[in-house]
């Protein structure tokens, strides 16, 4: 029947050859993919009834669930954008992403109708919210919403190169950015995989797929519509905890994960991991951050499967590099990220655009048919990242002679703690505002569970007083949790080159002081 191009072409495709086999388990709910076809039928047919056309922005502000993932492919059909938020943020910050996308129509869960309503307020453009789960007085219900529309269903026609999901990036600053993902990121690397027989890790419809990074990150969304891709089970996990995860692997028999590093250490410190059975397992796969290499050893050694460790970025679609279950059979390769997959190619350069040959390190440069289109009304931002083809990624690196990646280091301004990418230039931004603060600088320190924590470098202005407390609070008050710094120091000056730019690298070095790369 052809490789997929499309999502809604992935789905097509499992209903038409498995239609009674499961798609997804939610809890004790089981969907298949016949249901899960005719239900996004209904959420198509009732979008193009409201007036929803081929690409208008959509956001879906709830933890994944079966309706999820009915949602994402019923806008997929009519041709329209997912937006995946971040449930984490706080309410002004998830306002200004539903305003940069120009978002019609909110799906909310019930943890959110508060924040529902307050954004009701801070954007007008919403035209319709929708409770994705529960019910509330004051939103239409999602049964009720989408009853009867199917008849409704229009014909449209959806292409590989149409945006698929928008998905939000901050950056050096501080702003986040709508990273334009189209329907050919979800497939495009699977398929070249496909074309020159390479195994990966042995997908195949008998295959039960922990879906354990959520879906408004661009690994939480390439894993699940891969394991559609491949007729898998998908068990949704609602909000990650380490025992939910041991227990979905035991009773569901899971085959194959996805996790960040933090991810697998929780699961690791977990009482129940000694006592887990994790004898179906076949494949883990983790990515986001590096792993420390007791870590690695403790997890390979603890759930007895193949590792498979994998590199990229939304900017790239997910992954576009990976460090294979042969290579994790050669410990001296444990700090690569991996070889580029068929039709992926990283090239790294100097800082005049130069190719630099191996074992030199310079900036990481992939081109991926998974890349993304661009960033969303951002023109600056493209003409900076987006050259020749190739995604510049800010990370330093190299390759070495075999042809492995190295990632050494940060070329831009960026912290990575459980999976998260946090910028500091907003975070500093927010510090700023604090009467007492007169300059900010954040940097991301090593920490064994998380990867990196964020630090705060504060001077206070003269005459005034705070305390490390009161500055948390501040920042706190207008930041998603994961973005506030764990730790505050007090410094009479920042260090600063002769142009004024601050050194932050110096703010860094002795907190990295023994370690071999500044990537934690």
């Amino acid at each position: 029947m052809g490789e997929p191009s499309t999502i809604p072409e992935i789905l097509a495709r499992q209903a038409r050859l498995r239609p009674a086999a499961v798609a997804l388990i939610d809890g004790e709910q089981r969907v298949t993919y016949g249901e899960l076809a005719a239900r996004s039928d209904g959420v198509a047919g009732a979008l193009r009834r409201d007036g929803v056309m081929k690409g208008a922005r959509l956001a879906i502000l709830d933890h994944d669930s079966a309706n999820l993932f009915v949602v994402v492919f019923g806008i997929a059909k009519v041709g329209g954008v997912v937006v995946g938020i971040n449930w984490r943020l706080c309410t002004s910050e998830i306002a200004f992403q539903l305003t940069d996308a120009e978002v019609e129509v909110l799906f909310v869960g019930p943890e959110f109708f508060a924040k529902a309503r307050e954004l009701r307020t801070l954007c007008p453009q919403l035209r319709l919210t929708i409770a994705l789960r529960g019910e509330a007085v004051d939103l239409p219900c999602f049964l009720a919403w989408q009853n009867g529309a199917t008849e409704a269903l229009p014909v449209v026609t959806v292409g590989s190169e149409d945006v698929a999901v928008q998905m939000y990036t901050s950056g050096t600053t501080g702003k986040p950015k709508g990273v334009m993902l189209a329907h050919r990121s979800f497939v495009a690397v699977v398929a070249g995989m496909h074309a020159v027989g390479d195994p990966w890790i042995g997908w195949s419809p008998s295959d039960v797929s922990l879906l354990g990074i959520p879906s408004f990150h661009i690994g939480g969304m390439w894993w699940a519509m891969t394991g559609f891709n491949a007729g898998a089970a998908n068990v949704v996990v609602p909000t990650f905890a380490g025992w939910r995860v041991l227990q979905a692997i035991a009773t569901l028999r899971v085959t194959k994960a996805c996790m960040v590093p933090a991810m697998l250490q929780v699961c690791l410190s977990e009482p129940e991991c000694a006592r887990t059975d994790f004898s179906s397992l076949q494949t883990i796969v983790y990515g986001g951050s590096p792993i420390p290499r007791p870590n690695l050893e403790a997890a390979m050694r603890t759930f007895g499967c193949d590792f498979a460790q994998i590199y990229g970025l939304t900017e790239t679609g997910n992954t576009a590099v990976c460090l294979r279950p042969a290579d994790h059979r050669r410990p001296e390769l444990w700090e690569a990220a991996g070889k580029p997959y068929p039709g992926v190619h990283v090239k790294v350069i100097d800082g005049d655009g130069r190719p630099l040959p191996a074992r030199s390190i310079g900036e990481l440069c992939i081109r991926s048919p998974a890349n993304m289109l661009g960033y969303w009304c951002r023109p600056d931002a493209n003409a900076a990242t987006l050259r020749e083809g190739y995604v510049h990624t800010g990370d330093a690196g190299f390759l070495d002679d075999e042809g492995y990646v190295h990632v050494c280091d940060r070329l831009k301004d960026m912290i990575c703690s459980a999976g998260e990418n946090v910028y500091p230039a907003e975070i500093e931004s927010v510090l700023c505002a604090h009467p007492a603060v007169a300059e900010a600088a954040v940097i991301g320190i090593p920490d064994d569970r998380w990867g990196e924590l964020g630090k705060a470098i504060v001077v206070l202005r003269a005459g005034l007083a705070a305390t490390a407390g009161e500055i948390l609070a501040h920042a706190r008050a207008q930041l998603a949790d994961f973005k506030v710094p764990r730790s505050v120091d007090f410094v009479a000056s920042l260090p600063r080159t002769p142009s004024g730019k601050i050194q932050k690298h110096l703010l860094r070095e002795p907190f990295w002081v023994g370690r071999s790369r500044r990537v934690n």
